[in-house]
């Protein structure tokens, strides 16, 4: 199978509203929030929803993020982590789809009026 490119997944993010959170952690403006936008944002690299940025980042206190060709491929923050992710959402999966609807959408929108 074919996996899905970084231009798809970022078309993808787009669709689903998930622009604004990938672009914080693009930038590292996100980890620089207060602790619960970054737990928050913490989860949606655990889940593939978004991925580390390109380049290194650091929060608030200095500390250092990789990116995320430093990470081990699959796992937290990686391509391939959102890529498996992406695809399940590709594929119609319920549990993936109702993450995104349920839970993402509404913190995204929490964080979009917050800050």
């Amino acid at each position: 199978m074919k996996k899905l490119t970084l231009e798809q997944i970022t078309e993808l993010q787009k669709q689903y509203g998930v622009t604004r959170q990938q672009d914080g952690i693009n930038s590292g403006d996100i980890w620089k929030f207060e602790g619960s936008v970054g737990r928050f944002a913490d989860s949606c690299l655990e889940s593939g929803i978004c991925m580390l940025s390109e380049k290194t980042t650091y929060d608030y206190y200095g500390n250092r993020f990789p990116t995320r060709t430093e990470v081990k491929a699959g796992s937290k923050g990686s391509l391939e982590n959102a890529q498996e992710f992406w695809q399940k959402v590709v594929d119609g999966d319920d549990e993936a789809v109702d993450y995104l609807e349920q839970t993402f959408l509404i913190k995204i929108h929490i964080f979009v009026y917050k800050h």
